[in-house]
């Protein structure tokens, strides 16, 4: 049983005399001419509203300091299974008073009471139990909705995984009389090293993609691990090809366990509001380990099922394989849109006009004036796997111009404008897609070397800015294309924008900040995708 101990000391507390005499004391007073003014303590009910409330009122009555003749009650309030008591002194004994009456009880027969109680208490004491070994005692409100999508997810994921081994071993001949053991462990060792190898590769070629697109990389390896045990299930139809299919089925396994393992500490961080990362991770391991036993069972009770019947029990996997990998990816998707990660991310992909959770918060503030929570981005930004936001005009990225790409002539006079002070410059580009054989005009914000994280937040502010006129003009923009960009007309009117939206982007930054960091978001840095940390150096004419 956990209590809380609550003590109030806007009052002094009563005086109490002890049971044995003890030796006059002199203190020095300030004021030794003022009569000693002795405490009589009044017990009044306490009132409980949102939060307990405990209002110590005492009686000052001149006299002696006599010892009290009523039951004094101590500024002492304890919270524990449901239950609000109150200390209360009485000279020969300790007892707990409840605040909603008058029934005092020893604290001996306090554990006599509790045990009259019944399978009330009982129960609240096995839920509490059961929640404290599961749940870590401080997390975000949504994270009960993740667990439970994480409870379907692991168990059918779990039952697969069962199924898909079984299907293995009898394709090796695990239980035939015809098997080879040197020949299956030899089989199985060279497929775990292809594996293990393949896991290193990947690691570390896309190791900055578990910050910058945590929830598009989770799911995708998710998906590739659905497709892996769909592999391994194959393996008794084509024996022959036993090491090749277990091989490319290892591959993508190890793939998605290094994903797991590399978002999982970012996932656990979301939820942790009292830096009880430990906590969370820990409870996170307990939670995988009972929902894992669960789809063991789960698998354990369909073999069981069909034992009398081979040809039933050989072509179950095919069977329960579609309807337990669509559960799991669905578990999988739902839990992440409960993931609400407080960092920011800025990573454009044109082909399917994604936004990450910086230029959803920016573009919200420039149009609303509002910052949204990690929460209400969550909402928004979603797993973002193979889908658009539908906001593919004017897209923005952080880089550099490629000179592949056609430049406008504003943007090489926007560079040789610059000046030593300037940390960042937004210029256009014009962007052509070989897929959809169309052109794009885009927005480019080019940091300078030695910038920092209010630097690309105010340049992509004020690239916003722009966008936002652009949009309003959108039919003058869209006519400016190709060489009316040289006109001096076009010129003259996009300088005039980039100053006032730089004015804008100086006047909104100072709130902007502020209210990001109300809301919960971590504005120390700024996750960046290898191409979007590319910077520029001014060199001094």
């Amino acid at each position: 049983m956990q209590f809380s101990f609550n003590f109030s000391a806007s009052n002094p507390p009563p005086y109490f005399p002890f049971p044995w005499k003890s030796h006059k004391t002199n203190f020095l007073t300030p004021s030794l001419d003022k009569p000693i003014i002795p405490i009589k303590p009044s017990l009044n009910p306490l009132t409980l509203s949102n939060s307990l409330k405990t209002s110590l009122n005492y009686e000052f009555q001149r006299g002696n300091l006599d010892e009290p003749t009523s039951p004094a009650s101590l500024p002492v309030v304890i919270l524990g299974s449901g239950a609000v008591l109150r200390y209360i002194w009485d000279r020969s004994e300790l007892k707990l008073v409840s605040v909603d009456g008058n029934n005092a009880v020893s604290l001996k027969s306090l554990l006599i009471s509790d045990f009259e109680d019944g399978f009330g208490k009982l129960f609240r004491m096995c839920s509490l139990g059961v929640r404290n070994f599961f749940l870590p005692r401080q997390v975000t409100g949504n994270y009960l909705q993740y667990v439970r999508w994480k409870l379907l997810h692991r168990v059918f994921s779990s039952a697969l995984q069962v199924l898909a081994t079984q299907a293995m071993f009898r394709a090796i001949g695990v239980g035939y009389s015809c098997s080879l053991p040197s020949a299956a462990a030899l089989n199985w060792v060279l497929k775990d090293g292809l594996g293990r190898l393949s896991r290193c590769i990947y690691t570390a070629s896309l190791a900055y993609a578990f910050d910058t697109n945590l929830k598009r990389v989770r799911f995708s390896t998710s998906v590739l691990f659905s497709l892996s045990i769909g592999i391994e299930l194959l393996t008794p139809a084509y024996p022959q090809y036993f090491l090749l299919l277990a091989t490319i089925a290892n591959i993508a396994k190890q793939i998605s366990l290094a994903c797991y393992l590399a978002t999982g500490t970012a996932i656990h961080q979301s939820f942790a509001v009292a830096d009880n990362l430990g906590e969370v991770s820990a409870k996170a391991q307990i939670q995988t380990v009972c929902f894992d036993n669960l789809g063991l069972m789960l698998a354990a009770a369909l073999n069981i099922l069909f034992k009398n019947n081979q040809r039933l029990q050989a072509g179950l996997p095919f069977v329960v394989y579609p309807i337990f990998s669509a559960i799991d990816l669905i578990g999988i998707y739902q839990g992440l849109k409960h993931v609400h990660l407080q960092t920011l991310t800025k990573r454009l992909i044109i082909i399917f006009c994604i936004q990450d959770r910086l230029e959803i918060i920016i573009t919200k503030w420039v149009e609303l004036g509002c910052v949204p929570s990690p929460a209400d981005v969550s909402k928004v930004e979603g797993v973002n796997f193979m889908r658009s936001n539908g906001r593919g005009l004017w897209p923005i990225r952080i880089g550099c111009l490629n000179p592949k790409r056609q430049i406008p002539r504003l943007s090489m006079t926007t560079m040789q404008l610059l000046k030593g002070e300037d940390m960042y410059f937004v210029c256009l580009e014009i962007i052509c897609s070989r897929l959809a054989a169309t052109h794009q005009q885009g927005i480019v914000l080019c940091v300078r070397e030695g910038s920092c994280t209010a630097d690309v937040v105010m340049g992509l502010l004020q690239a916003c800015h722009i966008r936002k006129a652009m949009l309003s003009g959108r039919c003058r923009w869209e006519d400016n294309l190709g060489a009316c960009y040289d006109s001096s007309s076009v010129l003259r009117h996009w300088f005039e924008l980039v100053e006032d939206s730089k004015q804008c982007a100086h006047r909104d930054f100072t709130l902007l900040n502020d209210q990001m960091l109300e809301v919960g978001w971590a504005c120390r840095n700024i996750l960046l995708s290898t191409e979007e940390q590319a910077r520029y150096s001014f060199l001094h004419g």
